[in-house]
Parts: C-alpha cells; sequence; structure tokens
C-alpha cells in the first residue's frame, strides 16, 4: 500500500485537472437561427418607423372609456391574472434548480443519560453533534445546464404573459369597436325602419283616393315589417357582444353595459408608413419561442452531462462531550472528508435515449421559432393589404351611399307626384338600407383591422 500511495496521488490531481479541464467545454446556448427578413413589408412607403406603433396604442382611438376598459381589463382579466401565476410558479422553478449549485448542510445532534443501577447519584450524560457538508462537483455543467434551462423557461413563461396581455388587450377594444358598430346599426335599422313607415303612411293615402293598389299597401306593409325584424337580431347580436367584453374584463355579464355611443366617436388611427421588420423583435410570441429553445438547448447539456459521472464531496465535523455546552471543544472535535464518484454502468440506454431525445426536442424547436417568424412576418403583411383594401373599398361606398340616398329621396318625391311607381321606391329604400349596412361593417372591419396590425406588431411592447 506503502508503495503505491504515490502513484495514486498523483493521478488522482491529473484526474482532477483533466474533469477541471472539460468544465470549460460547456458549449454556450446556442443563438436563434438567423433568417433573411425583408428591410420592410410591400405595403409600406418611407423608412424609419421604429417607434411605432405606441406602449398605449388603444390611446390613438381617442376614447377616455375603452382606455379605462383596457386598464381595467389588464388589471382583472382571468386568463391574465391565470399568466401571471404560471410566471412565479416559473419563478420558484428557477430559483428550485439555483439549488443544486449550493452546497447542502445537515445537522444533527443528540444527548443520552445513563443510571448505574442502585445508585442514583452517579448518572453520566453526554451529548453529541455532527455537522455534514455535501457538495457536488459540477466538471460537466449539468447544474448549471439546469439552472440555464430554468431561467429559460422562466423567461418563457414571461413572455408568454405578455402575449396573453397583447392577446386580451386586443381583444378588449376589437370587441368594444364592434358593440359601437352594433350601436350604429341599430341607429340605421330603426332610420330605415321609420322611412318604410313614412312611405307606408304615403301608399295608405295613396290608396284612399285610389292612387294605389293594394297590392302596393301589401307591399309596403311587407317592407315595414321586414325593417322591425331585424331590430331584435341586431339587439342580441349587441348583449352578446357586451357579454363577451364582460368576460374579458374579468366582470359579470347582467351588469355591465357600456355607453350608447357609436363609432363617430372614434378617431381612426394613422397607419405609420414604411414599418421595418425589425418591429417584429417586438412580438413577445417571438420572444417566447426564443426562450424555449435556449430552454432546450441548455436541455440538450444536462441530459449530455448526465452520460458522465457525478462527483460529490462530502466532509463531516462533530463533538462528543459529556456537556452540551461543550460542543465545540478542541479536544473533542472531529473531521473526516471524503469524495465520492458515482457513475453509471449499465441503464439500458436509457440516458443516451434521453439525450437524444432532447436534441430531436430542441430541432423540433428551432423549426417552430422559423415558423414563428414567418408567421408574423405574413401576417403583418397581410394586415397591411387588408388595410389598404377596406381604405379603398370605404371610399366607394361612400360614393355609392351618396347617390343611393339622393336616388331614394328622388323616388319619394317622384311617387308622391304619381311619376313613380312604389316599386322603384321600394327599390331604392332597399338600396339604402343595404349600402348603409355594408358602410358601417366596413368602417368597423377598417378599424379592427387597425388593431390586428398592433397586435402583430407587438402592440408596442418591448422587453428592453
Amino acid at each position: 500500500m506503502k508503495r503505491r500511495a504515490p502513484f495514486f496521488a498523483p493521478t488522482l490531481c491529473l484526474a482532477g485537472a483533466l474533469l477541471a479541464g472539460c468544465a470549460h467545454t460547456i458549449p454556450v446556448a446556442e443563438a436563434p437561427p438567423v433568417l433573411d427578413l425583408p428591410a420592410g413589408w410591400s405595403q409600406g412607403g418611407k423608412t424609419g418607423a421604429q417607434e411605432w406603433p405606441d406602449a398605449h396604442w388603444w390611446q390613438g382611438f381617442g376614447s377616455a372609456e375603452l382606455s379605462q376598459l383596457v386598464g381595467e381589463g389588464q388589471k382583472d382579466n382571468l386568463e391574465l391574472a391565470a399568466a401571471l401565476s404560471r410566471v412565479r410558479q416559473a419563478e420558484a422553478q428557477a430559483r428550485i434548480a439555483g439549488v443544486a449549485l449550493l452546497p447542502s448542510v445537515d445537522v444533527s445532534a443528540g444527548a443520552a443519560r445513563d443510571l448505574p443501577l442502585g445508585d442514583h447519584h452517579g448518572a453520566n450524560v453526554s451529548s453529541s453533534g455532527l455537522l455534514q457538508v455535501s457538495y457536488e462537483i459540477d466538471f460537466w455543467g449539468k447544474n448549471k445546464a439546469s439552472v440555464a434551462a430554468a431561467e429559460a423557461s422562466l423567461r418563457a413563461n414571461f413572455y408568454d404573459r405578455q402575449t396573453v396581455a397583447l392577446t386580451v388587450t386586443s381583444g378588449i377594444v376589437s370587441t368594444y369597436l364592434q358593440v359601437l358598430s352594433l350601436h350604429d346599426r341599430l341607429g340605421v335599422a330603426r332610420e330605415n325602419m321609420s322611412n318604410a313607415e313614412h312611405v307606408l303612411s304615403l301608399v295608405e293615402a295613396q290608396r284612399s283616393v285610389g292612387a294605389a293598389t293594394s297590392v302596393d299597401l301589401a307591399r309596403q306593409r311587407s317592407a315595414v315589417a321586414s325593417q322591425h325584424a331585424a331590430i331584435p337580431d341586431l339587439l342580441q347580436q349587441e348583449r352578446e357582444a357586451q357579454s363577451a367584453l364582460a368576460i374579458l374584463l374579468g366582470r359579470s355579464a347582467q351588469t355591465f353595459r357600456i355607453g350608447n355611443y357609436g363609432l363617430d366617436t372614434i378617431r381612426l388611427p394613422e397607419v405609420t408608413p414604411g414599418l421595418p421588420s425589425e418591429l417584429l423583435s417586438r412580438r413577445p410570441d417571438i420572444r417566447r419561442s426564443e426562450a424555449r429553445l435556449a430552454a432546450a438547448s441548455a436541455n440538450v447539456e444536462v441530459a449530455r452531462a448526465a452520460l458522465f459521472p457525478s462527483i460529490r464531496l462530502t466532509g463531516s465535523t462533530g463533538t462528543q462531550s459529556s456537556a452540551l455546552l461543550s460542543l465545540l471543544s478542541g479536544q473533542n472535535l472531529f473531521a473526516n472528508v471524503g469524495a465520492s464518484l458515482v457513475a453509471p454502468i449499465f441503464d439500458g440506454g436509457r440516458l443516451r435515449t434521453e439525450r437524444d431525445l432532447a436534441i430531436e426536442q430542441k430541432q423540433e424547436l428551432v423549426k417552430a421559432y422559423r415558423s414563428t417568424v414567418l408567421a408574423a412576418l405574413a401576417e403583418v403583411d397581410t394586415v397591411l393589404g387588408q388595410i389598404r383594401s377596406l381604405d379603398e373599398r370605404r371610399q366607394l361606398k361612400q360614393d355609392e351611399l351618396e347617390q343611393t340616398r339622393l336616388a331614394y329621396n328622388l323616388s319619394e318625391i317622384r311617387y308622391k307626384a304619381g311619376a313613380e311607381d312604389l316599386m322603384t321606391v321600394l327599390d331604392t329604400q332597399r338600396s339604402l338600407s343595404d349600402v348603409q349596412n355594408e358602410l358601417g361593417i366596413l368602417k368597423l372591419k377598417r378599424l379592427q383591422a387597425t388593431v390586428s396590425l398592433y397586435k402583430a406588431l407587438g402592440g408596442g411592447w418591448n422587453a428592453g
């Protein structure tokens, strides 16, 4: 044994040096794959729109009530509260993972009293204490990689919470605009019903003097009934939209009502031309994909490190004395330090399979990241195209409305003068009603397309 000691000690030191060297070969988490992105979008104009949209983009619609509702939803929405809870869970997981980098310390203590038979005055009291410390040397970076994976998962949950917040905010704004649009459509329906009743009174007057037939009278009464029938359906749609808005706000639908306003109270925000593709970096879902990819890279390192031995240092120190007060007296203090190495010998290929699984999961997330970025590019380009198309359609529909209204007014005048039949009045009246509804729907779609663009660009959110 004495002859082998000189050989064993250098060998152990050499092994330690080699293992320590391996600790520096842990690869750094890979950056997300670089994609060939365009400088901007085909629907853009000038460049230099880095600061658009604003973080409080919903204020651009110019509605104090809307801003109040958004603030309420961001505070009370239940899905957002659940997402915040998931972030806090991830924070706890990250703290748990970090514990593996620290030593573990256990303390044990005991006391005993010996009573000799027949002598109650010669009792011996003894006590003992033991302090045991263990620490796993992270040669292969497994523990550090576990912490990195937990931290990346925490970031992913944080970005996921921001995605939920953006979705909730966009939903509140879009649903609010829908309610206002239904207010407008109800106003148009009541106006059309009033027009139909006015024409009915003219037909009844014409019928009383023999200038109109019973068929004319029945047709107009049918038109009035049709206008009446449109109102209950619109009222139901309004109730459903208000209920959906109440849910987004975390409120009871039975007691929730908003002001009886229309879309004429809403300002249409201008879209800044020349939006650069760098704005996509604001999207929390893309940041979330990046964080998940980083977590997967770290998990690969954890699985790879599990193939190598784990080295644990243990140390203990303790005392034995006749009284607990002399717990740490030098004469009774004893200590020992040892090292243990645990290496996998045969596990049926489980560790290698787990490593292969982690690698494939990472590759899946690489593809998912690329897909997320490309989908985001396409989404922005599609919404910009919708905005351009809706602007053109609204202008054409506005011109059509002016001509249709003129045709209806002229046909009514000519019918009173006996120069036009009732069918012409009915046709122009129906056309006016249709064009008014179509214009209202186009106005809503244009406003909601702006909301979609804000959402597609990350809503002005920036992780800093």
